[in-house]
């Protein structure tokens, strides 16, 4: 099954439509590893994934993959890292917040443009020591 719509060009979508689909691509990807990485039970997992996906964590993964970006996908996390939000979760500080939409914004118009390859690479650099 094909879920990916070719009608739609990723480069010409707003970066807030690139970072709603980031937010469920990142968070499926967190879940995946902890599953693959951690026996623990699903209350726990979870408090471990909330930890993993929040505004702060994506911030500091934003800044781990930086060197590793070509300047295409720089050009991505710029765009969803400028864009004006109407409002900023109160646990969060707003230039983490501001990245973290760059970096959800980068992993959706990876997704969308069906790089998902790419998406493995860059989540292994997020997640390695």
């Amino acid at each position: 099954m094909d879920i990916i719509n070719k009608n739609i060009d990723p480069k010409t979508l707003p970066s807030l439509t690139c970072a709603f689909v980031g937010d469920g691509v990142y968070e499926l990807l967190v879940r995946e590893y902890l599953v693959k990485h951690d026996g623990r039970r699903v209350g726990d997992l979870n408090r471990i994934k909330v930890d993993m996906v929040c505004a702060k964590a994506q911030s500091e993964a934003a800044h781990k993959l930086m060197p590793y970006l070509t300047e295409e996908e720089i050009a991505v996390y710029k765009r969803g890292r400028n864009v004006n939000v109407n409002s900023v979760p109160k646990n969060a500080a707003l230039k983490d917040y501001h990245a973290a939409t760059g970096f959800e914004a980068l992993f959706g118009y990876l997704y969308l443009c069906e790089r998902k390859e790419r998406i493995r690479e860059l989540f292994d650099i997020v997640t390695s020591e």
